[in-house]
């Protein structure tokens, strides 16, 4: 809790007004059961009727009084929720865009986003009834019991026991509440996390007919939620049927000792009605209490869920010093990497040595898991080496601010995200400031401008979300004109020719070799055809290299790559290569 208000500030002078509008709706709400003690005694007892309107006429402007300051003080409220949600809403969006993947991976897509959502709302709901009446009942019982003290006489004892009673009562069941509500909140979680997995792969779960399977494992989890959620909304339910018990024994009490007193001549009827009406009014002001501490759990809940984003530790931080000069522009070298996935057992790759100079391609080739995606991941510093050096420029990528190191790559992924809005706008992620000139090149190089130019608007056409209105390989060749867009010193294509047809896949690559001048180009691939013209070639196994070379030489001396070719372009052509080199 300390963390977010920390981190996201409530603003004090609309919390001062809010007290001030509060204070005066809670004493002129109390001074009406004065004004009736006085009606009743000194107008209605004696016949003074001029008495009677003054005391009404003052009556009528005091309820206007609380109508208005409570109006005010409802709006007060609503700027310092909305303010605050809205500042933490961005705190967390900040906060996750400078996390690594790791930390991503950590938390999952699903959790993120109900911590953004779900979790501020919660606490927006709790924040805006604590600030109104949180501070609204706790006036008024204090006013109360003052006004009560001074008119009910002998009554007012009555609360010295019921008031202990409702606060060791509330005391016990919200804290029997706050352990599920965290509970409920991770199965919130969950289900999220289910409910993602089954949009995101409803097309395999239909393929394979496992539809019903998605079902029971929804329904485990959901039943599993129902049931905590239960047990959390039966001990808060109990939470209102006690304290309503104790506040109708509590009127009993006052009305009996009160009447007792009345028969005696000890007290009048006026100051017993008066001492009726300030302890409903305690009472009352006990239970809205009763009821913000009720939304207590669920919201401490949220904020320490919230919390856990704001406090973790990235990881993969900006270099704290100047940047060294770059000795070396568009070369990447890797110094006796390994690396693995935070919680893995065992590297995912290891002892990973090359070197790419300007103008080269570094191709890397091997079996699915081999950990090809891995060591590109490295260079823009997604994730950091277990060990060994990644340079870029003569530079330790862990020395470069993250921001200059991203800039002078151009990273296409193996999975292709575009953003909703148009093609032109999805391009201009590579540079803010491109032209429709810079479009029609970029589209141009990756061979995207033969279907661009075929939609109606071209290049302001529509990207639904997830590019999910293009084909797969219209995606990976707006991807990689994306990247072309920003003229990088490092070219990065994560198996991003995969989905292209091979004469497609021969002119991008020729357009490319074209176009990128003096930038290096990193470049993993399924294809031999692909990588076939590269400069060097990494054949990995297991996460080891176990051949580097062109391709003719790896034909000779990697038996695992001449496996890879002879599948891919048959034993004859593969012997016929052989033979002639």
């Amino acid at each position: 809790m300390t963390t977010i208000f920390s981190r996201v500030k409530i603003r004090v002078k609309y919390v001062i007004w809010l007290l001030v509008f509060m204070l005066v709706s809670s004493i002129t709400q109390m001074l009406l059961p004065t004004l009736i003690s006085k009606m009743i005694d000194d107008g209605v007892s004696e016949g003074r009727e001029g008495l009677i309107f003054v005391l009404a006429i003052a009556m009528i402007i005091l309820s206007i009084v609380a109508c208005a300051t409570n109006i005010i003080g409802t709006n007060i409220s609503a700027k310092i929720t909305t303010n605050f949600s809205a500042d933490l809403r961005k705190e967390i969006f900040d906060t996750v865009q400078g996390f690594s993947a790791s930390e991503i991976d950590k938390f999952g897509t699903a959790s993120l986003i109900t911590r953004n959502t779900n979790d501020v709302t919660t606490i927006q709901t709790f924040l805006s009834m604590a600030l109104r009446l949180g501070l609204l009942a706790p006036m008024m019982a204090v006013v109360g019991l003052v006004l009560a003290s001074a008119t009910a006489g002998p009554t007012s004892s009555i609360l010295a026991i019921a008031i202990p009673v409702l606060l060791i009562v509330s005391t016990v069941l919200i804290v029997g509440a706050s352990r599920y509500s965290i509970k409920l909140r991770k199965k919130i979680d969950d289900i999220n996390q289910l409910f993602l997995e089954t949009l995101e792969g409803v097309r395999v779960i239909r393929a394979f007919n496992k539809q019903d399977t998605e079902i029971s494992r929804f329904a485990e989890v959901n039943d599993e939620t129902r049931r905590i959620s239960r047990n959390s909304i039966t001990i808060s339910g109990m939470l209102f049927p006690v304290v309503s018990m104790l506040f109708g024994l509590t009127t009993v009490g006052v009305m009996g000792v009160g009447s007792f007193f009345v028969i005696k001549g000890q007290m009048e009827v006026g100051a017993l009605v008066a001492s009726t009406q300030y302890i409903n009014l305690i009472l009352l002001a006990i239970i809205l209490m009763t009821y913000v501490v009720s939304l207590f759990p669920d919201a401490y809940a949220c904020m320490k869920r919230i919390g856990e984003v704001l406090t973790t530790e990235v990881s993969i931080t900006d270099y704290d010093k100047d940047e060294p000069e770059a000795t070396c522009r568009g070369t990447v070298e890797f110094r006796n990497v390994t690396f693995a996935y935070p919680g893995a057992d065992e590297p995912v790759i290891k002892g990973i040595s090359f070197i790419s100079k300007p103008g080269e391609t570094t191709a890397i080739i091997g079996r699915t898991g081999c950990g090809k995606s891995s060591i590109v991941k490295l260079i823009p510093r997604l994730y950091d080496t277990l060990f060994g050096d990644v340079i870029v420029d003569g530079v330790n990528v862990k020395k470069y601010k993250l921001e200059h190191l991203r800039d002078i790559i151009g990273y296409v992924p193996q999975k292709n995200v575009l953003f909703s809005g148009d093609i032109a706008s999805n391009l201009n992620f590579g540079d803010e400031n491109g032209s429709e000139a810079d479009w029609k090149e970029a589209c141009r190089i990756a061979c995207a401008d033969e279907f661009v130019d075929k939609k109606d608007g071209t290049y302001h056409s529509p990207i639904s979300q997830g590019g999910t209105n293009l084909s797969g390989g219209q995606r990976q060749r707006l991807a990689i004109a994306r990247a072309v867009m920003k003229k990088p010193q490092v070219y990065i294509f994560d198996d991003s020719f995969s989905a292209l047809d091979m004469k497609t896949d021969k002119q991008l690559r020729q357009n490319l070799k074209e176009s990128m001048g003096e930038a290096t180009m990193i470049l993993v691939a399924q294809r031999v055809n692909t990588i076939i013209d590269a400069t060097r070639i990494i054949v990995l196994d297991n996460g080891e290299p176990v051949g580097m070379g062109t391709h003719k030489e790896l034909l000779k001396s990697c038996t695992l790559y001449r496996e890879i070719a002879e599948i891919q372009l048959g034993k004859e052509e593969v012997a016929n290569e052989i033979a002639c080199a």
